[in-house]
């Protein structure tokens, strides 16, 4: 490790305003910032030591009256501190290791350029006392009149349906909260903060208390740590972000946004899997695949992903049976199939090329002993990407019961991105399983959220919607695989007066309700009739604004969508312009009134991009609302705003 700052740290630090971040310090004071937060320490010989809190943009500062460590295990000492910086494109690292009895800590700070929030990383070599209580990071001020909520989540979308649950809280006597955010706010200053916890979900995480945060009048706490002890090795805790909130709600989904977009580019896609017509493995042939890129082109489609069966082993999802136990007894497993690809997969990429699809895999990592064979499995991955150019990878049948298992988990993710030049993508599937959740992983791609299917009756598109719609206030709607199905499908599984079947939308809305994401064709071309090829226009008009939609900070608006409400999202792009993206559900009513993000008393202009909306401008009420006009139930419209 290097113990000297590097020179651009020092100089960096001369200018703080700018907005390159900066690393200073001066005794036994540590100031780590950008142009829009700073975060003060007292050096306290390494075991840092938070003394304010600077929000540059509200023009607020938080002190600390009485410091102690932030992170603690129990009330031992931290020693032999020692400060260096890392620094990147548009990004520093402060690294700073210390010990804690026989225990070596190293804190990385994450400081990215225009973003007010900064990562902390922890991780531990040696065996310490006490791992159940250790405190991971740690804020305490002055106040008696500290407000917040804290925000849980769920994945496991084969069980659950009610993805977000919202905890909110009047700071008092110390008490355990839930969740993998909290925001606080002081009532009398109205500065606030708030903490990513970046870990799995509650339900997954590792060696869990049942709390994440503790709130204890004006000081507030992010504990359980997943920590396993490993005394020769380095284990990485589960990590934290702190960041400010500004001056309103809307700062502080801003600010969060801003950093959880940060953490790896966008990657906009239209996926097809034909899984969702629940063929299995049984179709998936050379001949069905070509058809299928055939007639995905025609629905524009950009990526074609071949879920399980295309290799020549047999898992459990085959309609032959099978097993993922000791695969790799068979050097084949992963091979294509040369009864269904004679030719490997060559001119399936081939013709994906001529059509401009990508081609895609599913694959599941070797879950036997923790991931054990995280190497070999590596190797398959990275074998692909050489021969066929693959880049897109489903990664499914997840668990992560130990930390051994989710570092083997992220060591083959590394190896095959590190390999790769980065150039991979992973769909991370949450439907299922102790896996990664949403604040996890986010480095690696994006999530593939649902399985849902009209075989079972459970494909049920205002709640496709909502669950989005739920989760786009605290994660990046861009980053979730959002599932349309064929609607002409199984009609039978439904009853006949249900008013919510998917045969009662046109196949144009299923698909509007994903394009705040990344929309998921979750099923086979060659089950769709001719009519449905129509909404191939749709697709490719969507692919010209998709960039510009997905840069901004996609919030939900509207009413929770319930079948008959007025809902949608607003990309907010800057503080004059965005986009609007409405739907009137089945709701009586050909006028709605949508409570938005715009700021209140302007004059909005707003031009209809996609759907069937009309020009029109509207006055914000006091309230953030507006009024909109569709004629026909179960429409939409995406309109791009300019604020007057």
């Amino acid at each position: 490790m290097r113990r000297l700052l590097l020179t651009i740290t020092v100089i960096l630090a001369a200018f703080p305003s700018v907005a390159r971040p900066y690393v200073n310090r001066d005794g036994d004071t540590l100031r780590l910032g950008n142009s829009l937060m700073e975060r003060v320490f007292v050096w306290n010989d390494g075991h840092l030591m938070t003394a304010a809190l600077v929000d540059k943009t509200a023009d607020k500062t938080l002190r600390t009256e009485k410091p102690r460590p932030d992170f603690a295990l129990g009330r031992l000492k931290g020693s032999d501190g020692v400060l260096d910086t890392l620094s990147g494109p548009g990004v520093l690292k402060a690294r700073i290791l210390f010990r804690i009895g026989s225990a070596e800590i190293l804190r990385e700070y994450i400081i990215r350029e225009g973003i007010p929030a900064i990562a902390c990383e922890t991780s531990v070599r040696g065996t310490i006392e006490g791992a159940r209580g250790i405190r991971i990071e740690r804020l305490s001020f002055p106040g008696k009149h500290w407000t917040g909520r804290t925000v849980e989540f769920r994945d496991r979308t084969d069980d659950n349906n009610n993805l977000v649950e919202e905890h909110p809280f009047i700071s008092y006597h110390r008490t355990g909260l839930r969740g993998n955010l909290l925001f606080a706010r002081d009532a009398v200053s109205g500065a606030g903060f708030f903490f990513l916890k970046e870990a799995p979900g509650c339900e997954s995480q590792l060696d869990y208390d049942g709390v994440d945060f503790i709130a204890d009048g004006g000081c507030f706490s992010v504990t359980g740590a997943g920590y396993a002890p490993r005394p020769d090795a380095w284990t990485r805790l589960y990590g934290c972000v702190t960041g400010v909130s500004g001056r309103s709600e809307l700062d502080a989904l801003r600010a969060l946004r801003s950093w959880q977009k940060s953490i790896r580019p966008n990657e906009n896609m239209v996926m097809m899997n034909t899984w969702g017509d629940r063929g299995q493995d049984a179709r998936v042939t050379e001949r069905f695949c070509l058809e299928e890129l055939e007639k995905g082109s025609r629905l524009g489609i950009t990526c074609f992903q071949i879920d399980d069966g295309w290799q020549s082993g047999k898992s459990p999802n085959s309609v032959s049976g099978g097993s993922f136990k000791d695969i790799w007894q068979s050097g084949i497993y992963w091979t294509p199939d040369p009864d269904k690809y004679p030719c490997g997969l060559g001119p399936i990429v081939e013709r994906g090329k001529e059509l401009g699809i990508e081609i895609g895999l599913w694959f599941n990592p070797s879950i036997q002993d923790d991931f054990a064979d995280w190497e070999r499995d590596a190797s398959v991955l990275t074998g692909l990407y050489r021969a066929y150019g693959i880049r897109i990878f489903k990664i499914d049948g997840v668990q992560l019961p130990t930390k051994r298992a989710e570092e083997n988990l992220r060591n083959l993710l590394d190896r095959v991105r590190g390999e790769t030049g980065g150039d991979v993508i992973f769909n991370l599937d949450a439907t299922a399983g102790r896996r990664a959740g949403y604040h996890y992983f986010g480095e690696y791609g994006n999530i593939f959220l649902e399985n849902r299917y009209t075989d079972w009756g459970n494909y049920y598109p205002y709640q496709t919607l909502r669950n989005l719609w739920m989760l786009s206030r605290y994660v990046p709607a861009e980053k979730l695989q959002i599932e349309f199905l064929n609607p002409w499908r199984n009609t039978d599984k439904y009853p006949a007066s249900d008013p919510f079947a998917p045969s009662r939308y046109s196949f144009e809305y299923l698909v509007a309700i994903t394009l705040a994401a990344q929309p998921l064709a979750w099923l086979e071309a060659s089950n769709l009739p001719e009519e449905a090829f129509s909404v191939g226009s749709l697709i490719n008009e969507y692919q010209k604004v998709t960039d510009g939609f997905h840069s901004g900070v996609i919030l939900p608006v509207g009413d929770e969508p319930d079948g008959v409400a007025w809902t949608g999202f607003q990309s907010v792009n800057d503080d004059s312009s965005g986009w609007l993206l409405v739907y009137r559900e089945n709701s009586p009513s050909p006028r709605g009134t949508l409570r938005t993000w715009l700021p209140e008393g302007r004059r909005v202009r707003m031009v209809p991009v996609l759907g069937h909306g009309r020009r029109t401008s509207a006055r914000v009420r006091s309230d953030g609302t507006i009024r909109l006009k569709l004629k026909d139930r179960n429409s939409f419209a995406l309109y791009r705003y300019q604020v007057k």
